[in-house]
């Protein structure tokens, strides 16, 4: 009798089960839109040096297929950990070549947020960006617009979203905890990188380091020589590249107070800056070349779902809002990072960075507080979770925590700050829904930047 099984019949079955196996994209094994849950994500990171390789290795359980970044050196340690990934320096080649890719990961320097993610959505891409999300208000709006668009999954990078503080600080203030609020303060100990020093552009020229391809890097900001004044750690103090103390930290320490007394467009914001800072910047050209190394951003909200009109002030730079005189003394306000101030008409409220450890204040009242229901869904691992949050979202075909659609009006708040602290002492009158100051057709002109050669959104 002839065996049942043949060497060539065995080997023809082995390479269909393989095939069977083998990493294809979403949309191919996709239902509905969905992905299979038993299915790994095919992941790729553009600008890995930095937060992007701590939101690469969040990702790990997925498959890692390319790896994105302008600087070889700064990037290293993302590429050995992730050797079967193929490596770029230009990301619409990544784009070309890898078509089996569903999810990127972006974690650029702010400025070239917005051009890379809409490259990446237009592919069918879902995409996870590095807060403030965009350089400009204008830039947030487009990519929450193309985020509908294109029918793809999208997450800032704000993990306190994901976090239990911020949903204790949402539930308690729902449940009347302090009463109705009008007035927040909220504050950060950045800059912790040089900014809004008695520096203007660097004169030298240095070479280019070998690995580094500085036009790429630039992206959409207009050209200018390298130096290492601006990467890899201080792009953030340059109004060219970064957003400052507020696109840095405003994103965490705000969201608790944008989620929980249900905030959207401000009608007015007004920005002071440091008088020092101030002077150098009216004397020095090209103006607007660092952010300041203090400042004050007062915003100004009008009654919305039955909540009373809300002052919310923001202070960086290590200014700070009064303490509260209910606060024991010898306590932090706030953490490390910043924190949050509530003042109810009932009560106060405070936090840290991220709607960390929420506390009723003084102490007593806290003893004394009955904490309401967990009303909010709770998401698995935290903080520490928010990258999967996303990823277990595209899975199921449901929004992520901190979709655009969430993610991008409250980028548009923080960074309209930024445009009050461009031209500080001027009240600015904003009309959210058409992205335009009424009262100020210079400030204006700011909302939207003009782009390089080559690069659009």
């Amino acid at each position: 009798m002839k065996p049942s099984l043949t060497r060539r019949t065995f080997l023809r079955q082995a390479a269909v089960a393989t095939a069977a196996f083998q990493v294809v994209p979403g949309h191919v094994l996709g239902l509905n839109g969905q992905t299979p849950p038993s299915r790994k994500l095919n992941v790729a990171g553009i600008g890995v040096g930095g937060m992007g390789g701590q939101n690469i290795k969040n990702c790990s359980d997925e498959n890692i297929v390319a790896l994105c970044d302008v600087d070889s050196t700064y990037a290293a340690h993302t590429f050995k950990a992730n050797p079967g990934a193929k490596v770029y320096t230009d990301f619409r080649e990544m784009l070309e070549k890898q078509k089996e890719i569903d999810a990127v990961v972006i974690a650029t320097p702010d400025h070239s947020h917005a051009a890379i993610a809409m490259a990446c959505m237009r592919a069918g891409k879902h995409v996870y960006v590095q807060k403030p999300m965009a350089y400009s208000v204008f830039e947030a709006r487009t990519m929450t617009e193309a985020a509908r668009e294109h029918k793809v999954i999208t997450q800032m990078g704000n993990q306190g979203r994901s976090g239990d503080g911020v949903r204790m600080v949402c539930e308690w203030l729902w449940s009347g905890a302090i009463g109705n609020v009008r007035e927040v303060h909220a504050w950060t100990n950045r800059p912790v990188w040089p900014q809004g020093v008695e520096i203007g552009r660097p004169a030298e020229t240095p070479p280019v380091p070998a690995g580094f391809d500085w036009d790429q890097w630039l992206g959409p900001a207009a050209f200018r020589p390298y130096h290492p004044a601006y990467h890899p750690r201080s792009w953030r103090a340059w109004c060219d590249f970064g957003t400052g103390s507020l696109g840095d930290l405003g994103c965490h320490i705000l969201d608790c107070v944008y989620w929980g007394l249900k905030l959207k467009y401000p009608a007015s914001v007004e920005g002071n800056i440091s008088t020092y800072w101030g002077d150098f910047w009216k004397k020095t050209e090209p103006k607007n070349e660092n952010f300041p190394r203090s400042s004050i951003v007062r915003y100004k909200f009008p009654e919305r779902e039955g909540l009373p009109p809300l002052s919310l002030t923001w202070w960086d730079g290590g200014l700070m809002p009064p303490r509260p005189e209910e606060l024991e003394e010898g306590r932090q306000m706030g953490d490390s990072d910043g924190g949050v101030l509530f003042i109810g008409d009932k009560g106060k409220l405070m936090c840290g960075c991220y709607g960390r450890s929420p506390r009723l204040i003084p102490e007593t009242k806290m003893k004394e507080f009955q904490r309401p229901p967990k009303t909010l869904e709770r998401v698995p691992g935290g903080e520490n979770g928010h990258e999967k949050n996303w990823l277990q979202a595209i899975k199921d075909g449901k929004p992520a925590i901190s979709n655009f659609d969430y993610a991008g009006p409250f980028a548009e708040m923080v960074l309209l700050g930024n445009l009050a602290v461009r031209f500080p002492e001027r009240r600015l009158l904003w009309d959210g829904p058409n992205m335009k100051v009424t009262n100020d057709a210079e400030a204006q002109a700011f909302v939207k930047r003009d782009y390089r050669a080559g690069w659009t959104l």
